[in-house]
């Protein structure tokens, strides 16, 4: 066990998120998700929600503050224009971990399935609410950090 570290971070995911470089960018996807289809690299967090993982993963990685849209959510596709109950959770960790820099950005839902294809990883969680799938664009740590 490490400090500060949630330990719902495997030693995997850690290293993935160490190689992670500048721009790319990691899905954390519920249970429903097709994550093996679409993923280059994958990583399974059994019995994990998808928030809780995306918290995990806001405490260690800074978003990326060189592009206007650094996290973005699935779109429910029977009411489009409002969030579902998971993603105005994903919108308030985005907030609070990049001190109210950045919101989410909602995609359609094929949008967001292409956007997972060019993602660096994958992280496949026990999430059963419905589209509790968020992508989160790392970016770089300052000098002083």
């Amino acid at each position: 066990m490490l400090r500060h570290i949630d330990p719902i971070l495997s030693p995997d995911l850690l290293a993935i998120l160490r190689e992670m470089g500048h721009g790319d960018e990691i899905a954390i996807v519920d249970a429903n998700f097709p994550a093996v289809t679409m993923g280059k690299r994958v990583v399974r967090a059994p019995g994990v929600t998808a928030t809780h993982m995306a918290e995990a993963i806001l405490k260690l990685m800074p978003l990326d503050a060189f592009v206007d849209e650094s996290a973005f959510t699935m779109r429910q596709v029977h009411s489009p224009d409002e969030p579902a109950p998971v993603c105005v959770e994903f919108e308030a960790l985005v907030k609070k971990y990049s001190d109210g820099k950045f919101s989410v950005t909602p995609l359609e839902r094929f949008a967001f399935y292409d956007h997972v294809r060019t993602c660096f990883a994958v992280v496949s969680t026990a999430e059963r609410r419905l589209y509790g799938n968020v992508i989160l664009k790392k970016g770089v740590l300052q000098p002083d950090e």
